[in-house]
């Protein structure tokens, strides 16, 4: 069974198996001197802009995906009942009471931002603060 915050990851990021691509000045594809009969290289991309992936999603206009955790779970297809919350609480070491209160829904939103980054995943400082 997948963890809560591993199907957000996969929800954003893509499937195991599937690395999400979108080009940036340090990771876009850079054309090499190839080798007569060698396959060119190209740079593999590492990581992936969260913000413009989750902007690209149908709805992401009509949610407060920014700052609502509730929101950013709807948005990548995640029920965002208060079990689940309280599961990822626990997956990510929330030590509050798992009681659906705004510290702990804010405290939720800030550390899968600060996770997606951890992950890879290219996250402006306005969700890391």
């Amino acid at each position: 069974m997948m963890s809560i915050f591993g199907k957000i990851k996969d929800a954003i990021f893509g499937h195991k198996g599937k690395k999400a691509t979108v080009p940036n000045a340090n990771t876009a594809p850079r054309p090499t001197t190839a080798t007569p009969g060698a396959a060119p290289t190209q740079t593999r991309m590492t990581q992936a802009d969260v913000e413009r992936m989750l902007e690209q999603k149908p709805g992401s206009d009509k949610l407060n995906w920014r700052t609502s955790i509730v929101d950013l779970m709807k948005l990548v297809g995640i029920d965002p009942s208060l079990d689940n919350r309280k599961e990822l609480a626990s997956e990510l070491g929330y030590s509050g009471a798992k009681d659906g209160s705004a510290e702990m829904n804010l405290w939720l939103h800030d550390k899968v931002m600060q996770e997606l980054a951890a992950h890879g995943g290219q996250v402006s400082a306005e969700f890391t603060n």
